[in-house]
């Protein structure tokens, strides 16, 4: 008589399928719009302080003025975007303390999200399989010379640390700040190596796991505090504006 068939492993916790069928999201023209105006700003194809004529972009998008007037207005109130009377809509413009401050943010969000994750053992095992696709999806985009890539991966990164820390209100003040934070990334690779992107996330994710809570804020501090201050972002717009106008 053949032996029966072992039983299967049990799924890891991070395998269990759902408990009901998720229905799909689809995208609208808005979410598309509000993407593309972002990959836009990460790739510096419009620089803070540019003016964004409605029109122009529903134009160069192939879509109407509806779609795009709605992602300028919830871009807006998000402040990637601001409206001034007689000037018009434009891309917030990015000072260097305007950096700092969403730095300080950044840091005490990540730091208690890094702690927490720790504390429940959320910094070990298939709890970090998101964390490494993510570093290598980051390196496959630089080694493309992508910076909207690098730039997202980097955000999906720190929204994922975000996410292992368990408190849905640090995660949903994250968030809040997540588009603005992408931007920032996108012009932070024309100040340094791309790679150096990616190997101070390989550094940061190491520590993780090494789940030394002191360390952990050291480095984390050295990677968006430290790093963040030796680019100069008001430069960067400067330089990239002044070859645009000579084209």
């Amino acid at each position: 008589m053949p032996a029966r068939p072992k039983s299967p492993a049990p799924l890891l916790e991070a395998e269990k399928a759902p408990a009901d069928w998720q229905p799909l999201q689809p995208k609208t023209l808005v979410d598309l719009a509000i993407e593309a105006i972002i990959a836009g700003a990460a790739a510096g194809l419009v620089l803070p302080g540019d003016r964004i004529v409605e029109a122009d972009l529903a134009r160069k998008l192939g879509v109407s003025r509806v779609p795009v007037r709605e992602a300028l207005r919830l871009l807006e109130s998000q402040g990637i975007v601001v409206n001034e009377p007689y000037k018009g809509i434009r891309l917030r413009p990015v000072t260097n303390q305007r950096v700092d401050d969403l730095i300080d943010a950044r840091v005490a969000l990540e730091a208690s999200a890094m702690a927490r994750a720790v504390s429940a053992g959320r910094n070990t095992g298939s709890h970090l399989a998101p964390l490494r696709a993510t570093v290598r999806q980051m390196e496959a985009m630089a080694a493309r010379g992508d910076p909207y890539g690098v730039a997202t991966a980097d955000t999906e990164f720190h929204r994922t640390l975000c996410r292992l820390g368990g408190n849905s209100v640090t995660l949903d003040l994250w968030e809040t700040l997540a588009r603005q934070f992408t931007i920032i990334f996108g012009l932070a690779t024309f100040g340094k190596p791309m790679l150096d992107v990616v190997q101070e996330h390989r550094d940061l994710l190491a520590v993780f796991e090494g789940g030394d809570v002191a360390l952990i804020g050291r480095t984390l501090d050295e990677h968006i505090t430290v790093m963040n201050q030796a680019v100069d972002y008001e430069a960067i717009v400067a330089a990239r504006r002044a070859a645009r106008d000579k084209q």
